[in-house]
């Protein structure tokens, strides 16, 4: 069972899931929004796709998701992948690994890299997966100490961490990516998006049934006054 702490929302999600950034994106401008920065955390926990489904990041699903994705929250940041087909991240691990390693430095410190990775790969093309890519995209969070995220990139510790994220994904019955879970014990699986796929994942398109932003303030809310 996942338990949130209070006025903490947890975030089970993958970086490379155009859902998640979404997400994450709508969890932050509506905090702004509602003036609950301080008030109530993010804390981000991997939900590893490449692990769950065996495969490696798949270019093709998230190039027939990207458009349709991007059309609900523009002001996220997207593009279709603007480097090279080989230097497409294929692994997610090491930025899912970055995340966990900098919330050992604090919530704040694993919000700023989460959101700021999701960023650099969906609006920037970013190769998150290389070392150096993540630790320069980590010095420009706010509360990231880039030393110490290096020395547990280096050492692997966050591994583990990462690992143990998605066993407890399956032992909470997480539906995908992303999973909210509230301090009031309630949880949500892809907040306010109904969605389904014409054809195969990588080969037809996804089509949103309904799309409701306004579900991201009772979840604040809800997670506030907890």
């Amino acid at each position: 069972m996942v338990s949130a702490g209070p006025r903490t929302i947890v975030v089970f999600s993958d970086i490379a899931c155009p859902w998640a950034h979404i997400c994450i994106h709508r969890l932050h401008t509506t905090r702004a929004r509602l003036g609950f920065a301080g008030r109530v955390s993010f804390e981000p926990h991997a939900f590893p796709l490449e692990i769950i489904n065996e495969e490696p990041t798949p270019k093709r699903t998230l190039e027939a998701e990207i458009p349709v994705a991007g059309g609900l929250e523009p002001e996220a940041g997207w593009q279709i992948w603007g480097r090279a087909t080989y230097e497409w991240p294929t692994s997610m691990l090491p930025a899912l690994e970055a995340v966990q390693a900098a919330r050992a430095q604090g919530t704040g410190a694993a919000e700023a890299l989460d959101r700021a990775l999701r960023i650099a790969f969906f609006r920037d093309s970013r190769v998150v997966a290389m070392r150096h890519e993540i630790l320069d995209i980590a010095a420009g969070c706010d509360g990231v100490d880039t030393a110490k995220l290096k020395e547990a990139l280096d050492d692997g510790r966050a591994r583990r961490a990462v690992i143990e994220d998605k066993a407890a994904s399956d032992e909470a019955a997480v539906e995908g990516s992303p999973h909210l879970f509230l301090p009031d014990g309630t949880d949500v699986h892809n907040p306010g998006i109904e969605l389904h796929w014409v054809g195969e994942h990588g080969a037809g398109f996804p089509v949103v049934d309904k799309d409701d932003p306004s579900i991201y303030e009772e979840l604040l809310e809800r997670a506030a006054s907890h």
